[in-house]
């Protein structure tokens, strides 16, 4: 008993004195006022007030102090304090600035605004590389609302959501927290340690909110958030914005601030609207208030997104960092709502230090040992910003309830409840789970998958699978069956594999497989098992050319070292001939019939295109990320591609011990992709792939390189890896060959300036596609299309109006496209 109180007494010893200095911030109507930047004079050691308006300043020793109270629209506080002893209240009440105009002399000749703009811009490139380098402690918390979720979404239960939802379906839905070390080398070189992360009703959980994903530069010419988003001091900012001065005040040094609001001159441009602080004469950023949609940041799913940053000038340093930020949101989609708010503060700055590229690598993101162990005293002497009343209920209730919730009782209890078949599973399949031994297992619906080929006839599929997680999904067993009967050839088929995922940090994974199936000839399967039904059916247009294949695979994968990442297999393949065995259409045509199975000659039914056959194929495939960037979580690491390079595949592929001599082979090949922003003007992507096969003069054709055609002009997926006007198989080879494909979308930069037409969002996009082969002459395509059509979030069309050349004009098509946003 004697040990436990002493160890309660060291605790509340411990708890109530921490080095802090505490209060509340309000207006002069007793309003609390959250945000607010509190920090000591001349320093980056600072806080932000939470949303109650209540704010813990930690500090280290005691005696005289300048605590500063900064708040965009309030005039600045600034109280001298004596310190004996911590903890040390403090409350402030902050005064309305007294915004004016009375002292800008207004040429009529000129917006004031846009002078001052003009300045800003002038001096932006300057003003940005005042810090070249830093060292800051940075602490981030996320929240995120819900308001009246729905039972399910798309037919699937949501139940509670972790414990985050009450009697009316509200609540929190998520709450983290991270406390982090930030080195940062311009021009781009970010690296961050953290020290401390907790996620709401997760004991094990690592957060996800990262400096990295937060850190939008206004001094940028574009800042990433979901598009490219032209800031509004970019270089070309006069094209996006209008400006108006709204007044000006004095901070609390004597500088003059100007308030300027900014508004898009065309409502669908990606920019901001609110309002931008500028310094007179240092034309620099004092702060920034600035809204944004949905529809301009290409995020669906967001109504509005707010971004509010502050900045403090230190005279020791003579700059002006960004010492907090709030992201606040709203977000709407299928009748769910909710909205949120991301809230990080910078401090304790080290500005132009001795750090070099040396001392960054590929590693931006690391987690000290424990991060997400630490206690609630830990927190209280590290979290600048206090929680709210409503944090700090959610904390509790669900960390009260993940005890009970980790439970096999409770566990084992919603199993039986979700377990239960369901008529509607008749349909979608079924699925049964152990929660607490982390498996599950299911069928599919054989309902679901019929299809219709003329090899087959009409045909069903019924699969099951088994799923076992190890170590919190980082390892895995999967084990996967299908059944497939075409009852026209009157065959059953099947197949099964295994996988087995051994890490989640190089993500090794082991597979083997095996069975007998109808294979496309081109094993990229260009066209989908839905449109050639439809089009066999209602068009007598059979395009999916089929061939049976038994076979026995292994395969492997692993990433030797970051940015590089291996796939090899072996697999030993017997390949029999199939037949049309079907006529059936449900609009039959007298001056029309199905082409035969025959992919090399449409009209040669019942010839086979190639022998019966054995064969053993070995590959070996390299995937290369130049200067990937990656994340490191405990037993975990995320790669984040980085898109000043391309990506390099490399390829090599043999096919030998076949029974028919001719079909033995040897093929490399390569491919180049790459993705990048054009700043405002748009996203480029090309795809540009190469190979050569070598002793392949008389191979079976499903060995030939095959390129991705489409004749049913329904766009499916990217188009940087099919040609949309190309008969599937007319231009296969066995030879060397080239395909290049590239599109550019303006994404709103060229329709978003036209009249009228910029009101309907539309985005324009031009592609070239270019194909060589020896066999051939040269095959391209030109195509120009509109994008993003659609109403409301709903933007699900694409129309393209495509023409291809071969020797001189081929012929043109329209395109139509689906895409899920």
């Amino acid at each position: 008993m004697k040990q436990k109180l002493l160890l309660a007494l060291c605790f509340f010893t411990a708890y109530t004195s921490f080095a802090q200095i505490q209060g509340t911030v309000t207006d002069k109507n007793n309003k609390a006022l959250p945000f607010v930047n509190i920090y000591i004079e001349n320093t980056y050691t600072g806080t932000t007030s939470n949303t109650e308006g209540y704010y813990e300043l930690n500090l280290t020793k005691t005696g005289t102090h300048t605590v500063v109270f900064q708040f965009l629209g309030y005039k600045t506080l600034k109280k001298k304090v004596d310190i004996s002893s911590f903890p040390y209240t403090l409350d402030a009440v902050l005064i309305d600035e007294e915004i004016t105009l009375n002292e800008v002399v207004i040429n009529s000749e000129e917006n004031p605004a846009n002078k001052i703009i003009r300045q800003a811009i002038a001096k932006r490139k300057e003003n940005l590389e005042k810090i070249q380098s830093y060292k800051a402690d940075f602490y981030s918390r996320g929240l995120i609302r819900i308001k009246n979720a729905p039972e399910k979404i798309l037919g699937q239960e949501i139940g509670d959501l972790g414990g985050g939802l009450d009697s009316t379906r509200s609540g929190v839905i998520y709450l983290s927290e991270t406390v982090s070390k930030l080195e940062f080398l311009r021009p781009n070189r970010l690296k961050e340690k953290i020290i401390a992360s907790k996620v709401s009703g997760d004991d094990n959980g690592f957060s996800f909110n990262n400096a990295i994903d937060v850190d939008f530069e206004i001094y940028d010419n574009t800042i990433e958030l979901g598009n490219q988003i032209v800031s509004p001091i970019a270089n070309n900012a006069f094209g996006y914005y209008n400006y108006k001065l709204e007044g000006v005040f004095y901070d609390d040094k004597g500088n003059l601030i100007n308030k300027i609001k900014a508004t898009p001159k065309r409502d669908n441009d990606p920019v901001f609207s609110g309002f931008i602080y500028i310094v007179e004469d240092q034309w620099t950023v004092y702060g920034i208030e600035l809204d944004i949609t949905g529809i301009q940041a290409k995020i669906p799913a967001a109504d509005k997104i707010t971004i509010t940053q502050n900045y403090s000038y230190s005279q020791n340093y003579a700059i002006w960092a960004k010492i907090s930020q709030v992201i606040d949101f709203q977000y709407g989609l299928f009748g769910i709502k909710g909205d949120g708010r991301f809230t990080a503060v910078y401090s304790n700055y080290s500005f132009n230090t001795d750090l070099t590229q040396k001392d960054f690598g590929r590693e931006i993101v690391s987690f000290e040992d424990e991060a997400n162990k630490k206690d609630s005293t830990y927190w209280k002497t590290l979290r600048p910003v206090p929680l709210t009343d409503e944090e700090v209920l959610d904390y509790q209730k669900k960390d009260s309830i993940q005890v009970v919730r980790d439970s096999k009782t409770y566990k084992d209890s919603v199993d039986a409840v979700n377990n239960k078949f369901k008529l509607g599973d008749i349909l979608s399949g079924y699925n049964y789970s152990n929660t607490y031994e982390n498996w599950s297992a299911g069928i599919t619906s054989p309902i679901s998958k019929i299809s219709f080929n003329t090899v087959q006839g009409w045909n069903a599929n019924v699969g099951g699978y088994f799923r076992k997680n190890y170590d919190d999904y980082k390892r895995y067993l999967s084990i996967n069956g299908n059944l497939n009967y075409g009852f026209s050839d009157d065959r059953l088929r099947g197949t099964l594999s295994a996988t087995y995922k051994f890490n989640d940090v190089s993500r090794p994974f082991l597979s083997v497989s095996g069975g007998v199936v109808v294979q496309q000839f081109n094993s990229s399967e260009p066209i989908s098992n839905l449109l050639n039904s439809a089009y066999s059916l209602l068009a007598e247009k059979n395009y999916m050319k089929l061939y049976d294949l038994s076979y026995v695979n292994v395969a492997f994968s692993d990433e030797v070292f970051n940015g590089l990442r291996l796939n090899a297999s072996l697999s030993y393949q017997q390949r029999k001939a199939l037949f049309n065995t079907t006529d059936q259409a449900w609009s039959p045509q007298d001056d029309r019939d199905y082409t035969s199975n025959n992919p090399i000659d449409p009209t040669a039914y019942g010839v086979a295109p190639f022998e019966t056959h054995n064969i053993i194929k070995a590959s070996l495939d390299a995937r290369i990320n130049f200067d990937q960037d990656y994340l490191s979580y405990p037993d975990s690491k995320y790669n984040i591609p980085n898109r000043k390079f391309p990506t390099l595949y490399l390829g090599y592929e043999k096919g030998f011990s076949a029974s028919v001599d001719d079909y033995n082979f040897d093929q490399v090949k390569a491919r180049l992709t790459q993705s990048f922003n054009i700043a405002d003007k748009g996203l480029f992507q090309y795809n540009i792939k190469a190979g050569k096969f070598f002793n392949a003069d008389d191979i079976a054709f499903m060995d030939f390189q095959h390129f991705n055609g489409n004749q049913t002009h329904i766009g499916q997926g990217s188009y940087l890896n099919v040609f949309n006007n190309l008969p599937y198989y007319t231009a296969s080879t066995n030879d060397s060959y080239l395909e290049m494909h590239a599109e550019h979308d303006f994404n709103g930069f060229i329709l978003g300036k036209i009249p009228l037409l910029n009101k309907l969002n539309f985005n324009l996009i031009i592609g070239a596609h270019n194909l060589a082969t020896p066999d051939n002459k040269p095959y391209q395509e030109y195509t120009i299309g509109i994008d993003n059509i659609g109403f409301g979030k709903f933007r699900f069309l694409r129309l393209d109006y495509l023409r291809s050349y071969q020797s001189g004009f081929q012929s043109d098509a329209i395109l139509f496209g689906l895409k899920f946003f």
